[in-house]
């Protein structure tokens, strides 16, 4: 069942985020996520590190997160996903449903990654390589991060903070075909540093066309100018490739789905005592090639629409730390989304949807101050607004609140956040291409959620850590379609659904040789159709360093019944499509090795998903694979 192949890593002294080196005794990584830490608006913030990534054997932003709280995936095929949504997407407490269009941003670096004629991010183009955190904002940032942010994950790239090189080699390949190989480089020497990486992984997938294709190549490099001021360029092209297996209630694939993108941010940024921030320059092409569509028509697979985005812009923030405690944030984003699309649909000629232009002009600000009562113990209160300028719809505010009160190991935060969401080009797009008459999408407002968050935190010593959270979203303004009576159809708000529960999460370690996590999250969904919305989930991990040179990683998720399926635009849709409660097992063991040069080190692992054989999907008539694994071999110098 498991291919074996070598793989190679090598982690060097000056990366922060550097694996173990053998020689030295440490305290084994968290299992499942980092930390858990609050925004300076009081949000919580979920943080998946390199090393945790690594642990969950994850290649792909959706298993990479499928173990966190709040989380639930989607996908078709073991390495690729398939148009975004149903096909390979994240979800957070029930947001990111809508397609077209999308609640959640997907960003890089604090740069938004969509596909701008259909407003929703595609899984491929942010690959895990790149990754030196995950981010997971489970709630609506309307300060921080703008437009199309009821929830986000920002996956913070890798680059080389302390003298030295670093070089990083991996290859393994397992089940179905698979095979992984990877390549790092970074250095630092006097003012100039920079970061290399190159990825490749493939295939053949776990039945007939289901086969999956993702390479990725990112590029950084940065100069001192002078003690304060650094000026950097990163660059980032994706080319990929993912098939529909198919519904096998009915045989009827959707064909193929390409991507490329070519993304880059060029930033001047300054770091002062009482003062930091940056301004960044930054374009993201892409092309979407969505090959042999099912044609209801011909009853053939010979439909194609072919799409092409250019998203680009300027953001500025600084930040200023004036007296004891304060502290004051300003900002300006200037966002450009721009698309066209081409849709061929036999017999008839292709149509061609022009290129449209979007534009968004954020200014924002916020402030917070820290007032110290007693040695561990001081309260923080926190407000901040956005303002949204849009050159086709009305202006709106993001208004954002936040507390923060801290007595020795305990600590309570409540914030308050009204997230907006302004139509997409999506709109157009239809209106122009498939809806006939004046659809009245001028008419449109943006879409709001009222994010409310309530929480705790308490450590017992340095060895236990208990977390729960409360939240309420009240979402409004949903934009839908009302059919005829009367003719035509037409745009408008009149969605809206809320959601509430809590989560709470574990954190133990017994001993630095032992970490153990568990989370639970309960939540309830008005509608009761909303997709992705699963009563009650659950996951736990383990890791474990035992005899000196084993690591044995074990994770296990519980997602109960849920409605899936995107959430149509339509104010008559209701979502049917359900599926069934799943339990998973995965486990990774690693034996870990030095090097004899360059304080080196290596280690050989093997994989397992699926442990127990579950039968299971994430939509219906789409099996996942059954019991798998991979094997391979990491080395670093």
């Amino acid at each position: 069942m498991f291919a074996g192949l070598l793989t190679a890593a090598v982690w060097a002294d000056s990366d922060p985020n550097a694996a173990t080196r053998l020689s030295e005794i440490v305290v084994v990584g968290t299992p499942i996520i980092e930390a858990n830490r609050l925004t300076p608006l009081g949000g919580q913030v979920t943080e998946v590190s390199e090393e945790q990534i690594k642990e969950l054997n994850a290649q792909d932003l959706p298993s990479a997160l499928r173990r966190t709280p709040g989380v639930v995936i989607s996908r078709h095929n073991p390495v690729g996903s398939f148009g975004g949504g149903d096909g390979g997407s994240v979800f957070i407490r029930g947001m990111g449903a809508s397609r077209p269009g999308a609640e959640i941003q997907m960003a890089m670096d604090g740069i938004p990654r969509f596909v701008s004629v259909w407003t929703h991010p595609l899984m491929d183009t942010l690959s895990v390589d790149n990754a030196m955190r995950l981010d997971v904002y489970k709630g609506a940032q309307p300060v921080l991060f703008g437009n199309m942010a009821f929830g986000v994950v920002d996956v913070v790239t890798k680059r080389q903070s302390d003298p030295g090189f670093h070089t990083a080699l991996q290859l393994a390949g397992g089940s179905y075909g698979s095979f992984i190989e990877s390549a790092e480089h970074g250095g630092k020497s006097g003012p100039l540093d920079y970061y290399l990486i190159q990825s490749y992984r493939s295939a053949n997938g776990h039945r007939a066309n289901a086969s999956g294709e993702l390479q990725d190549y990112l590029g950084r490099i940065g100069y001192d100018i002078s003690a304060n001021w650094n000026l950097s360029v990163l660059f980032n092209l994706t080319d990929n490739s993912a098939q529909d297996p198919g519904d096998i209630r009915t045989g009827i694939n959707q064909g193929r789905f390409d991507t490329t993108t070519d993304f880059g941010v060029i930033t001047l940024a300054n770091h002062y005592e009482s003062a930091d921030g940056w301004v960044k320059l930054y374009w993201d092409h892409g092309a979407i090639d969505w090959f042999d569509q099912f044609n209801t028509g011909t009853a053939r697979n010979d439909a194609d629409t072919l799409t092409r985005w250019d998203n680009y812009g300027v953001k500025a923030r600084e930040s200023f730390r004036p007296w004891h405690g304060g502290e004051l944030l300003a900002g300006l984003d200037v966002d450009h989304i721009s698309g066209k699309a081409t849709f061929v649909t036999p017999p008839g000629t292709p149509r061609h949807f022009d290129r449209e232009t979007f534009r968004i002009i954020q200014p924002y600000a916020m402030i917070s101050q820290q007032f110290d009562l007693a040695d561990g113990v001081w309260i923080k209160p926190s407000a901040g607004v956005r303002g949204f300028f849009h050159n086709n719809y009305d202006t709106e505010a993001g208004p954002q609140a936040g507390l923060v009160f801290n007595f020795h190991d305990t600590r309570l935060h409540f914030g308050y956040a009204r997230g907006v969401n302004y139509p997409g080009i999506f709109v157009e797009t239809l209106s122009e291409m498939f809806q006939p008459g004046d659809n009245l999408q001028d008419q449109l407002q943006a879409e709001t959620l009222d994010h409310f968050e309530l929480g705790i935190r308490q450590d017992f010593g340095k060895h236990l850590r208990v977390e729960v959270n409360g939240f309420l979203d009240n979402g409004n303004n949903r934009i839908l379609t009302v059919p005829p009576p009367p003719f035509p159809p037409t745009w408008q708000n009149v969605g809206a659904f809320d959601t509430h529960g809590i989560e709470a999460s574990v954190t133990v370690t017994p001993c630095r040789d032992l970490s153990l996590f568990a989370g639970m999250t309960w939540l309830e969904a008005h509608p009761g159709d909303l997709p992705y919305t699963p009563q009650w989930t659950a996951s736990a991990g383990v890791s474990w360093r035992f005899l000196d040179h084993f690591l044995l990683s074990v994770d296990g998720s519980f997602v109960d019944e849920q409605t899936v399926l995107s959430r149509n635009r339509s104010s008559t849709a209701v979502s049917t499509e359900r599926i069934g409660s799943c339990f998973l097992l995965n486990a990774r063991l690693a034996y870990q090795f030095p090097l004899p040069w360059a304080d080196g080190s290596g280690e050989v692992f093997i994989a397992g998903e699926n442990l127990t054989d579950a039968d299971y999907q994430y939509k219906p008539g789409y099996p996942m694979p059954g019991i798998n694994g991979m094997t391979g071999v990491r080395l670093t110098f």
